[in-house]
């Protein structure tokens, strides 16, 4: 787990966008080895809002998302956008990263893509509690989305697994 802890914080607040790459080759690997996919469909990067986008540089889903692309041969499209801001995710519990999320996503520019392939993956760095993809999948099936799957390149554990000794 340290080495994915390592490269999703160098990526997101170490701004070391470079760090897609890897953290993609290994997603990758992971479809390539029997976990499929779906034949086609379009990948959508789970948009950052516009302050940490500028605070960053880059918005790190897309980073993930371009990079997976070109590994898997699959279009990227910009099918979400999260006006506004919000409190972060990080330090939230569960029912209030719900409400927290709730609303937050909108189509954007390139939702018509969604609309045109029979399935949309969604690409995110990390699922923690799930809230933040389920907002983004309303957002993409009122767009016109049939079938969402969702790929990140890690998860967090609840820490009543992640504090047991191994």
């Amino acid at each position: 787990a340290a080495p994915a802890d390592a490269l999703v914080h160098a990526m997101k607040y170490g701004g070391w966008g470079g760090a897609a790459g890897p953290m993609a080759d290994r997603m990758a690997a992971r479809f390539r080895d029997g976990a499929g996919l779906p034949a086609g469909g379009v990948l959508v990067p789970i948009p950052t809002t516009a302050a940490r986008r500028r605070r960053r540089g880059y918005d790190q889903a897309m980073r993930l998302a371009q990079a997976l692309s070109k590994r898997l041969a699959r279009p990227v499209a910009s099918a979400l956008v999260r006006p506004g801001s919000r409190a972060s995710q990080v330090a939230l519990p569960l029912d209030r990263r719900r409400a927290n999320v709730h609303g937050a996503f909108e189509p954007g520019t390139e939702a018509e893509l969604v609309r045109a392939h029979s399935h949309t993956i969604l690409v995110d760095d990390v699922l923690t509690t799930g809230a933040t993809a389920a907002a983004a999948v309303r957002a993409l099936t009122s767009a016109g989305a049939r079938r969402v799957f969702l790929v990140t390149f890690a998860r967090t554990l609840p820490r009543s697994v992640a504090s047991r000794p191994v």
